[in-house]
């Protein structure tokens, strides 16, 4: 009797959960820069070269809010805390002013101000203001105007420029508008950081406003230009009311094409009717009006996350079309992340981002001429492509029909070992290889053993002796002989293009 034998895979399939695979990557995609939450900067001027002014624009970015008017006033600009000491100088002779008006007049030079300082001057009382004459303060080498106050604090010298608002707003506006832009855009930014350092001011505290980014953009005399100076003066007292009050009219870089709303963006504000999602079609002018796409892997968001690896990443969106968090998909199960944090950790330059997924999951290892289904996911993509590794490079073998749910499934005809992987325009994912094994049909008919290898490749005809598998006889392809009796198998120890197959034993018996 003839037995015939037909030997399956060696290894067994690898089962990952939807959206776990060593092909997939992560396309990140994002828009604008900043908070978000006001006038858009980008898109101001965008509207102001569209012919908008500035009344216009505001109105825009900050609906149900009027034009007022507010009585001019000095503002409190730290310059710096925890120093151990501070050089104030001007070129020409400024008074210093105790706490109980003691005065100490100084000629047109520097002085350091520290420990020594005070040693040499026991009878002024903390805090020292230094009043300018006829030139402005120069503080480490930098000139502000109005006056400049030194407090001893525990941790070091506090240093606080104090000057009138408009004043301040030379030093702001051009420094959070960039040069050469419109005029209009000037006065829509002169209005908006007016009506800010009004509404955040802090009367209780030794200061108003940082010179930074956590308040505004400030640098004294050295960033004044001549055209945000006509604009400040153009728009002289200017303010933006809602109800009576002045609000704090945030502003930022680049919307992306839409701002969001204040609760949006800090969750634990109040939502206003004047700080909400708008659109802002001419934000486009930006330079981040649109990031270049940025791939991540599944172990790079892993590595930059803290997590033991990442089998899926989707972005929760709020009403402002922003990313409210995002939730990770680990083998223990979801993980939510904070927006703000995502952004933080991956140093994104706002929160309106999306992470689009390729996904093609590791095949089973598949005998030669048998049908190999490739299975994935494609999120928030159009056309994805199949690619496949070949003497000439990457090549397309399909373009992906993707079910409702992102999924998909590919078959094709295993024909050698090789690697695929997924692409999007200019984008592709990790590869992922499939292990081709050569089909071995085995026989034994007494004492013959019949043998044959698809495709035709080296086989080697084993024994088994003294428990050890020992090689009897060799060939290629076919193999077709009277053997004595004993048990025996066919080992095709691997070729370019495939992977190692044994066969199962079978037994010779004598003629």
């Amino acid at each position: 009797m003839r037995l015939n034998v037909c030997i399956a895979a060696a290894l067994a399939a690898l089962s990952l959960p939807a959206g776990a695979a060593a092909g997939t990557v992560f396309l990140l995609d994002g828009r604008g820069w900043g908070h978000g939450v006001g006038m858009s900067q980008w898109g101001a001027e965008g509207y102001a070269r569209h012919g908008y002014g500035y009344r216009q624009i505001l109105a825009h970015y900050y609906p149900h809010t009027q034009i007022g008017i507010a009585q001019p006033r000095d503002v409190r600009v730290l310059l710096g805390q925890g120093k151990d000491s501070v050089r104030i100088g001007s070129s020409a002779p400024f008074v210093v002013v105790d706490a109980i008006g003691r005065k100490l007049h100084m000629p047109a030079r520097a002085v350091v101000v520290d420990r020594r300082f005070t040693l040499r001057h026991l009878k002024l009382r903390q805090p020292l203001r230094f009043e300018a004459g006829a030139a402005p303060l120069e503080v480490d080498l930098a000139g502000y105007r109005g006056d400049v106050v030194v407090k001893a604090k525990p941790d070091g010298l506090m240093v606080v420029n104090v000057l009138p608002l408009d004043r301040y707003l030379r030093g702001v506006v051009p420094w959070e508008a960039p040069t050469g832009w419109h005029e209009q855009t000037y006065e829509a930014q002169a209005v908006a950081a007016r009506s800010y350092t009004l509404a955040t001011l802090k009367p209780g505290q030794d200061f108003d406003l940082f010179s930074d980014q956590r308040s505004q953009m400030y640098g004294g005399i050295r960033a004044e230009r001549t055209e945000t100076n006509l604009a400040i003066g153009a728009t002289a007292g200017q303010v933006l009311v809602w109800r009576d009050r002045i609000i704090p009219a945030y502003y930022f870089s680049s919307s992306g094409g839409r701002t969001s709303s204040i609760h949006d963006a800090w969750p634990r504000a109040a939502q206003v009717p004047y700080l909400v999602s708008v659109r802002d079609p001419y934000d486009y002018l930006s330079p981040h009006h649109a990031w270049p796409t940025k791939v991540l892997t599944a172990a790079s968001v892993a590595s930059v996350l803290k997590v033991p690896s990442v089998l899926d990443v989707e972005v929760v969106h709020n009403s402002s079309g922003r990313a409210r968090a995002v939730r990770v998909r680990t083998p223990s199960g979801w993980r939510v992340f904070p927006g703000a944090v995502i952004r933080s950790k991956f140093d994104l330059g706002s929160m309106d981002f999306d992470l689009h997924a390729l996904a093609l999951d590791d095949p089973d290892r598949a005998l030669y001429g048998s049908s190999v289904k490739l299975t994935g996911f494609v999120r928030g993509l159009g056309h994805a492509r199949l690619q496949q590794l070949t003497q000439a490079g990457w090549v397309t073998v399909r373009h992906l029909r993707v079910a409702p749910d992102g999924r998909f499934a590919v078959t094709l005809r295993a024909a050698a070992s090789t690697e695929f992987r997924l692409a999007y325009n200019g984008v592709a994912g990790d590869a992922v290889g499939l292990q081709v094994a050569p089909r071995v049909l085995v026989s034994a008919d007494g004492a013959r053993l019949h043998a044959r290898v698809s495709p035709a490749l080296p086989l080697q005809v084993q024994r088994l002796t003294h428990s050890a598998w020992r090689p009897v006889a060799r060939s290629r392809g076919v193999f077709d002989r009277t053997l004595r009796p004993g048990s025996y198998r066919i080992a095709v120890l691997g070729a370019h293009g495939y992977a190692p197959q044994i066969s199962q034993a079978v037994s010779l018996r004598g003629v």
